[in-house]
């Protein structure tokens, strides 16, 4: 009877091993990726998130080729294009980028725009794609405008036209949607994954906003001082963050004291709000590992772990409010004086200084070592 090999797995279309890159200052050389690493499978879209100065934007712009790595390597679809003894030329990568300016050109027209990047295509079938990415942008009806005449959302999705109209292998998205409107940039982030999502693109996106990541990503790696904190599902990282760190930037929350106890099989945490079950094998084996020989670890605590219940014995004191909508949400002061955020339906319409009744309602109980006194 023959065997059966297992199917080959897919070489990763972006990897990024190990990149160390270095910048002369006058005190010195200043690291700014420090062992950087991740991958991206085909047809994926990752983003690097992160605030200012934590190297997202350099990471882009080496796997770009505008920056020599110092150490450590990138692969596109397992060819090795940037490392201290491989250099590819940008142009010859196939990466397409949408700078977060966009950078159209202002004497061109918008078919003129897209079809920038097709110098290589037979003259007779530029027109033909060129028509395909902006019906596929949704802008069919601009190619004669010229950028000065549409919005920023437009000149966004125009961008987005021209980067992928060579077929690049990746696409690479600085800060894209950081000159738009508040109110645009959630909606324009889920319209572009539905875009890269019917092409089959690979992408990289790069941000501080954490909501234009969750719209659009579907790995999310939260950088600090030039590496990767997490990287991981935008769930997991919300739910499940790995680092404080991680835990302070993705989403709103409080950090509570508590004391860990086993009983009866059982793995329990008390903490001001009462005793809370760690039912996850997962959740109980990382407040094992975080607790101090006392069993005392800190407990994050999600505006959406906080239910507001008003049959609850335990009281909290609203401190402030914040109309959302559908929601408000409050911060609340427990009787020690510890805060605590909460998402109440906005029907609740709570005075502030008035007390409420709270009670604690999660799937995962997050716990990280004890802070210091």
């Amino acid at each position: 009877m023959a065997s059966t090999s297992p199917p080959t797995p897919h070489a990763a279309a972006l990897r990024v091993e190990d990149l160390h890159i270095s910048f002369p200052q006058a005190s010195g050389n200043t690291r700014v990726l420090d062992g950087l690493s991740f991958q991206l499978q085909p047809g994926e879209i990752g983003c690097l998130l992160g605030a200012s100065g934590c190297g997202k934007t350099t990471a882009l712009r080496t796997i770009a080729g505008f920056i020599r790595p110092d150490h450590g390597s990138v692969r596109i679809d397992d060819r090795c294009v940037a490392s201290p003894r491989t250099w590819v030329e940008p142009e010859q990568r196939g990466v397409g980028v949408v700078f977060q300016d966009y950078a159209l050109f202002p004497h061109l027209d918008v078919a003129a725009n897209v079809a920038f990047g097709l110098r290589t295509t037979p003259a007779a079938r530029r027109p033909a794609r060129v028509a395909a990415m902006l019906e596929l942008v949704g802008l069919p009806e601009i190619a004669r405008r010229f950028p000065h005449e549409l919005s920023g959302g437009q000149q966004q999705r125009v961008a987005l036209a021209r980067a992928l109209a060579p077929a690049p292998s990746i696409l690479l998205l600085d800060e894209p949607f950081s000159n738009l409107d508040p109110d645009l940039r959630e909606r324009l982030a889920l319209d572009l994954r539905d875009i890269l999502k019917r092409y089959g693109t690979t992408a990289l996106l790069v941000t501080h906003d954490q909501y234009e990541a969750f719209a659009l990503a579907d790995q999310i790696g939260v950088m600090n001082a030039g590496h990767i904190e997490q990287w991981d599902t935008p769930y997991r990282l919300y739910h499940q963050p790995a680092t404080r760190l991680v835990a302070d930037f993705v989403g709103l929350g409080a950090f509570l004291p508590g004391r860990l106890e086993h009983r009866d099989g059982n793995t329990l945490v008390h903490l001001e709000l009462g005793s809370l079950p760690i039912r996850a094998r997962t959740d109980q084996a990382i407040a094992g590992a975080t607790a101090n020989e006392r069993g005392e670890v800190t407990v994050l605590l999600r505006p959406d772990d906080v239910v507001h219940d008003d049959s609850s014995p335990l009281r909290a004191e609203v401190v402030r409010k914040a109309f959302r909508g559908a929601q408000f949400l409050y911060t609340l002061r427990l009787a020690s004086g510890a805060m605590l955020l909460a998402l109440v339906p906005s029907h609740h319409n709570h005075a502030v200084g008035e007390r409420i009744g709270i009670r604690f309602d999660a799937d995962h109980v997050v716990t990280f070592s004890p802070q210091p006194g």
